[in-house]
């Protein structure tokens, strides 16, 4: 590598490849695990809370192998990713019709974070998966999963808050930021990646009022989790299958539009589906918190 490049959100300098060559030449018996933590220990590379951020590194490993300045040790079990990503086995769930007349029906409501170890984060996944057109695979980096419950303790939808898209620019040029600044801000951000409400249930409002009350509760939540705040909502909504209503209807702003490209268009020829793009502050001074020096 002839100069420093930024990649998963870091920049790797010519040092920081030999570094990882030096490694693996010292240590011929280490995996691929043992040298991303090795590595996320030397260069301080964790989180908020302090936890390494090692699923991160490993993907940068990957990402220089390809670029053909690293070799890294052949895989000693199965990727991970490759277990995440397999078909759910079936899970009995109730799909009899919820259709009260008004919302209040269904309340009291519980919307609860789901945790790593929570009970119910199969059936999450499974109804994910079976009922959200885009399906639901592995989630990479930081993320919230909520599920919403009536008061009978049906599910009624599922949310997950995820990894904010590097680049938009209707977003970007909303809050008004420079490069570097979202380089080193971006995670102070989170995409609404998946919303559900389950088919049986046929609930006027439900939708909205379900992104109102989170939103109240979502920086904290992820503060607990990650050690950090959010400060700002994203969402892409495809233009030719919804309107966004409950979005608009639950104060979040239309800023623009994507241009039909994906993160993986390098050569121009990949046509992807036009998104709306909404976002939602949670603070009032976010420009401010996302924009400061």
């Amino acid at each position: 590598m002839d100069a420093e490049k930024l990649i998963q959100g870091r920049c790797v300098t010519p040092a920081d490849v030999a570094l990882v060559g030096a490694l693996l030449g010292a240590n011929p018996s280490w995996h691929r695990t043992r040298l991303s933590r090795e590595l996320c220990t030397r260069w301080g590379w964790c989180n908020d809370t302090g936890r390494l951020k090692d699923m991160a590194c490993r993907t940068l490993l990957l990402k220089l192998e390809r670029m053909g300045e690293v070799c890294l040790p052949a895989r000693q079990a199965r990727a991970p990713n490759a277990r995440r990503n397999r078909t759910l086995a079936e899970i009995p769930h109730d799909q009899a019709p919820l259709e009260p007349r008004t919302l209040s029906g269904l309340r009291p409501l519980r919307i609860e974070p789901l945790g790593a170890t929570d009970p119910r984060l199969p059936l999450f996944k499974f109804l994910l998966q079976r009922y959200h057109y885009l399906g639901h695979r592995n989630c990479v980096g930081e993320n919230l999963k909520y599920l919403a419950c009536a008061r009978n303790g049906r599910p009624v939808a599922c949310l997950l808050f995820g990894s904010a898209a590097w680049k938009a620019k209707a977003r970007d040029e909303f809050i008004g930021w420079n490069s570097v600044q979202r380089q080193d801000r971006l995670r102070l951000l989170t995409n609404n990646t998946r919303f559900l409400i389950l088919p049986w249930v046929r609930v006027p409002h439900l939708a909205s009022h379900l992104l109102a009350q989170i939103r109240w509760r979502l920086s904290a939540d992820w503060r607990a989790k990650y050690g950090h705040p959010i400060h700002l909502l994203e969402t892409f909504v495809e233009r030719n299958r919804f309107r966004g209503t409950c979005y608009q209807a639950a104060g979040w702003m239309h800023v623009g539009a994507t241009t039909g490209r994906s993160r993986n268009d390098s050569d121009f020829t990949l046509t992807v589906p036009v998104k709306e793009v909404y976002l939602q502050p949670l603070t009032a001074d976010f420009r401010a918190r996302l924009c400061r020096p």
